[in-house]
């Protein structure tokens, strides 16, 4: 799953959300780290409706501008749930090996004698 796909699958489990609050909430939700250029958001938009993640949920006009509305399908929570525990497993995975490494410094590798030592 992308970042983009990541981001707007979660923007949209609170509730039904047009593309500007979509946008906004990703921008919220990453503390501004991550921001959405309106093409990509659309075209991703049109391509999670075609494999069935998001449905449009209707659509208004305000201040003469039509305004789509998305939200979440059941695949759609099912593929951001798979996804977050993919996510979680491999931060288990560095925070125990990065964990592991701060018990102190690495032991020096064993010397190893040269055969006129050995005698």
């Amino acid at each position: 799953m992308t970042e983009v796909t990541f981001w707007i699958l979660t923007a949209l489990v609170a509730k039904t959300r047009h593309g500007y609050a979509i946008l906004r909430d990703v921008e919220e939700l990453t503390a501004g780290a991550v921001s959405i250029r309106i093409s990509t958001l659309y075209s991703t938009l049109e391509r999670l409706e075609r494999d069935g993640r998001v449905r449009r949920a209707g659509e208004d006009v305000v201040d003469g501008r039509a305004r789509r509305y998305y939200e979440l399908t059941d695949e759609g929570r099912e593929d951001l749930e798979a996804e977050t525990d993919r996510l979680a497993a491999k931060l288990r995975a560095a925070e125990t090996r990065l964990s592991a490494h701060r018990l102190g410094p690495a032991r020096p590798a064993p010397a190893t004698m040269s055969w006129r030592e050995a005698w």
